[in-house]
């Protein structure tokens, strides 16, 4: 037999990895609880009704289908035994293998207060999502129907918590549908009298750019009626609304429809490979890897994207950070990959080296933050260039001519006309409360 190659994930790490391994003479498993491969960094663009699922989601299945030496799998992995070699599925069904990629990727965290989770979603799957979309959306129905001033007014602001790019472009997206979407749909409110704020605990937005873009970032927000709430602690996240403490106070925004943008947690089978290696977890439940993105005493096991607390390793410099973005879990895909091979010839693993090509952000329409990374030093530009750039950007990157063609053809369409074509809720009775809006709020 062949050796088996396991890969547990297939967002960007898990998808690079099985991809370089395409010539590597073994048989490799890609296991998934979904079906589909996501561009996570357009996920937004679902909830907020600019693109529809299929856009930006591919079938894994498709996505091998000429690859012969790729085995896909729906199922979830809920154990590892690391000395048996061999990974339990939810269904106590259990697969074998010689070399193992976790890339599991990372979900909410809501810092130990999960109760949140049912009154403000986060943005990490296609459900979470359809989710956001239908509670913006029934927000507006909602206040269509309701008498109360007070009321409607709870019901027409909509609050960001986190200052992160998802937060930032929910922020100024929601702006946009408010203002330049909806008016003349309805008879009885007038959306550009929505209200959006943007929560963030730190001084300031996107933390991850320098100080004068992270600024830029906050003006372009302003400009498109987005209110920026900055060192603002969040408290409580009920029904009704959320609390926050800001250096003036304690202070309740009432609102419905609140998205949460402000934690991220490793995958909870971080904890299962801590449990079946003895390896260390950092505080967000990251797997602390070896340079080569091992894990310590099992070479055989590589952590690789989100759940990964990897450092890139440049001779001569200090480690540094691999930030959790995607162009980081596509590197450590291939990597692993490379190591792979590398062991199978019984040659030395290699540390891994992150190349940082920079960050970008989008604020909204022909607003965005650029932050590139080029041999001449920084290259850094916002508004309408940089926003241009973002835009092919991103399609260049979509999995598959079709998404980059529909994706190009919906954002044009869009930015002509203002419309957002994939404004269609199902299953409205579907909240958690199961309550109206208007109700909620007179409890």
């Amino acid at each position: 037999m062949r050796p088996q190659v396991l890969i547990i994930g297939c967002g960007f790490g898990g998808l690079e990895a099985a991809r370089a391994l395409r010539a590597a003479d073994v048989d490799i498993t890609v296991v998934d609880k979904t079906n589909h491969h996501l561009f996570q960094p357009l996920l937004y663009q679902v909830a907020t009704a600019g693109l529809s699922a299929p856009s930006i989601a591919a079938p894994i299945r498709h996505l091998f289908r000429h690859q012969p030496n790729v085995t896909t799998l729906l199922g979830e992995v809920v154990a590892l035994d690391a000395r048996a070699r061999t990974a339990t599925l939810e269904d106590g069904s259990q697969l074998r293998w010689d070399h193992l990629i976790v890339a599991a990727g990372a979900t909410h965290s809501y810092f130990g207060r999960d109760d949140w989770a049912a009154f403000a979603p986060g943005l990490k799957t296609l459900q979470d999502a359809f989710e956001i979309r239908r509670r913006v959306l029934l927000a507006f129905e909602a206040a269509e129907r309701e008498d109360d001033p007070a009321m409607r007014a709870a019901l027409l602001q909509f609050v960001v918590v986190g200052g992160g790019p998802t937060g930032v472009e929910l922020a100024g997206t929601f702006a946009e549908i408010a203002r330049h979407t909806l008016p003349g749909e309805f008879r009885r409110i007038d959306p550009r009298q929505a209200r959006v704020l943007l929560v963030e605990g730190s001084p300031r937005v996107l933390q991850a750019m320098p100080e004068a873009l992270s600024e830029r970032a906050r003006e372009q927000l302003a400009a498109l009626g987005v209110e920026v709430r900055l060192g603002a602690r969040v408290t409580g996240i009920d029904a009704h609304g959320l609390d926050i403490t800001t250096a003036a106070g304690a202070e309740r925004l009432h609102s419905r429809c609140i998205v949460w943008a402000a934690g991220v947690a490793a995958s909870k089978l971080g904890q299962a490979l801590a449990e079946a290696t003895g390896c260390s977890l950092d505080r967000a439940g990251r797997v602390v890897v070896e340079p080569d993105l091992s894990v310590p005493g099992f070479p055989a096991i590589q952590v690789i994207g989100d759940l990964a607390a990897a450092h890139s390793h440049v001779p001569g410099r200090e480690p540094k950070a691999v930030p959790g973005v995607s162009p980081g879990a596509k590197q450590m895909g291939r990597h692993a990959a490379a190591n792979i091979v590398r062991r199978l010839r019984d040659q030395a693993a290699l540390p891994f080296r992150y190349r940082d090509y920079g960050n970008l952000a989008t604020i909204g329409r022909n607003s965005a933050v650029v932050d590139l990374g080029t041999p001449a030093g920084p290259l850094r530009f916002s508004g309408y260039p940089a926003w241009l750039f973002w835009l092919f950007a991103h399609v260049y990157f979509l999995i598959g001519f079709r998404n980059r063609f529909v994706v190009l053809l919906d954002w044009a369409w869009a930015y002509w006309t203002h419309d957002r074509h994939a404004r269609v809720v199902a299953d409205s009775a579907a909240d958690p409360s199961e309550a109206s809006p208007a109700r909620e709020l007179q409890a």
